[in-house]
């Protein structure tokens, strides 16, 4: 059956099913593949082949609400920034750069090195603008990276506004922050990369996976290049 192989064969599919909820799974094969499967088919095999994915409790703590990110209206209105950190096999720490549009949720890169300096952040975000265009904002945290002068420099030259979040405030960075998760649990954290240059390649070959074809439900179900068209 050729929607069971879709769950169970991994050349079928460019990301692992198991790692989507059941709707994004859905969306995936409806809007991305164009099938014409109805939804009760796709829960009946999902759940055939236990995919459903584990809910974690959450301990609710009394906080005050916080105020929404506003969306951006077009495409390099905000982009959003962040570093994670990871070990090739050998233990060697590796940090990741990653950027995203808060328009599309796009991923506009995944950048992967052992160490990411404030001169390395900037020639990757003009690599990034000399195919994509330049942000008016770019949103970051208080890392000595985004505060150091030649950020600033750079950002100044290029009419670029550098915003800031609270010191302990992830919240205020959501999009990055969710990204980041996505990242951890469908790329980082499936693989053991044994140096650089595989982990740099690996990272860009998910990037495409993820921008053109796995759905987000926080932009309507649809994929982020499908989002991107929609603002031409």
């Amino acid at each position: 059956m050729i929607l069971v192989s879709y769950f169970t064969a991994p050349q079928n599919c460019s990301f692992a099913p198991a790692r989507l909820g059941l709707r994004a799974v859905f969306l995936y094969l409806r809007n991305v593949q164009g099938y014409g499967w109805n939804h009760k088919r796709v829960y009946r095999i999902y759940c055939e082949l236990e995919l459903n994915l584990r809910i974690k409790p959450k301990k609710r703590l009394k906080r005050d609400k916080p105020e929404p990110l506003s969306v951006p209206d077009r495409p390099n209105e905000t982009w959003s920034m962040d570093f994670m950190a990871d070990q090739l096999s050998d233990g060697r720490s590796i940090r990741t750069l990653n950027v995203l549009d808060d328009f599309n949720r796009e991923g506009l890169a995944i950048e992967v090195d052992f160490s990411l300096p404030a001169e390395r952040v900037v020639r990757s975000l003009n690599q990034i603008i000399e195919w994509r265009g330049k942000p008016q904002t770019i949103r970051v945290d208080n890392g000595p990276e985004y505060v150091s002068g030649k950020l600033m420099e750079w950002a100044e030259k290029h009419n670029i506004q550098l915003a800031y979040i609270q010191p302990g405030k992830p919240q205020q960075n959501a999009y990055i922050e969710r990204y980041n998760r996505t990242v951890r649990g469908e790329w980082l954290g499936q693989y053991i990369f044994e140096t650089i240059e595989e982990a740099q390649h690996q990272a860009t070959e998910w990037l495409w996976t993820y921008n053109n074809e796995r759905p987000n439900m926080g932009i309507g179900g649809m994929t982020h290049a499908m989002k991107l068209k929609t603002a031409a």
